[in-house]
């Protein structure tokens, strides 16, 4: 039996500053709206580094990240996993990139904006004890784990 699956993997980062939040207006078509900044892991690269790399190229921030969940779901015949990380501290100036604007967000506030889908289910996954893994099933069904 193989247990070898292609996957294409990728971080996202919750950047956290008081009861705000870090948001990045997406410009891609593909997944548009307020989302967590974050970005592909390249071959060889921790993924530690991929979501260093990724929050300073984005935002111009150099993140302290904590590894708090995974995000996965099928995509052209491979499994997408999404390392999920937190990140109380950080320095630097924020700046916006190509990706798309950053905001800082009241986490009251976020229901306001025009967020990707699941955004919530995310957030969710990502602050709460009891859970470490939001799953898409083939039919797109979430399940959070």
């Amino acid at each position: 039996m193989n247990r070898q699956e292609p996957a294409e993997l990728a971080v996202l980062c919750l950047v956290r500053r008081g009861n705000q939040i870090l948001l990045q207006n997406r410009v891609k078509p593909d997944w548009k709206g307020y989302a967590l900044p974050g970005g592909h892991v390249e071959p060889g690269e921790s993924f530690v580094d991929a979501v260093i790399r990724e929050m300073q190229e984005e935002t111009g921030l150099t993140v302290k990240p904590k590894l708090c969940g995974l995000k996965q779901f099928p995509s052209d015949g491979a499994r997408y996993i999404v390392f999920l990380f937190l990140a109380d501290e950080f320095t630097g100036t924020l700046t916006s990139s190509s990706e798309g604007e950053m905001v800082w967000v009241d986490r009251e506030q976020v229901k306001n904006y025009d967020t990707v889908p699941d955004f919530e289910e995310l957030l969710d996954v990502m602050t709460r004890d009891d859970l470490t893994e939001f799953t898409y099933l083939d039919d797109w069904t979430v399940v959070l784990h």
